[in-house]
């Protein structure tokens, strides 16, 4: 896959949220970091290249926007609309869905254990 090839399976879905994001990673901070540098947004773009975190090409993901989405189960996931996915580079990608599952883990009230309640 190059910079013009997208994935094998979902590629028109896939290039409508490239198109959308200008093959630019959509991150506004959602991943930890301010990229106030970066005028707030991620530089990432497909198929450039990634200096940090083992080198190599980036390979942009559409994935849902919403932070909080990304917990779907994949099935639901996979049902969103194109309006509800942006690009995710996958350093912003994984370290907002970590963000994201600690947040789930500290809001998610702690459910009783019922197997063993007689």
């Amino acid at each position: 896959m190059n910079a013009r090839t997208p994935p094998l399976v979902g590629a028109d879905l896939w290039q409508a949220v490239m198109a959308a994001a200008a093959g630019r990673c959509q991150c506004r901070g959602a991943c930890g970091k301010s990229h106030a540098k970066d005028g707030g947004r991620c530089v990432r773009e497909h198929g450039g290249y990634q200096q940090r975190h083992g080198g190599g090409t980036v390979r942009l993901l559409a994935a849902p926007a919403n932070p909080a989405d990304m917990l779907l189960p994949p099935h639901r996931a996979a049902a969103l609309p194109k309006q509800a996915l942006a690009a995710w580079c996958p350093v912003c990608h994984d370290a907002a869905l970590a963000a994201a599952r600690r947040a789930a883990r500290t809001t998610a009230p702690a459910a009783p254990d019922v197997l063993f309640d007689l």
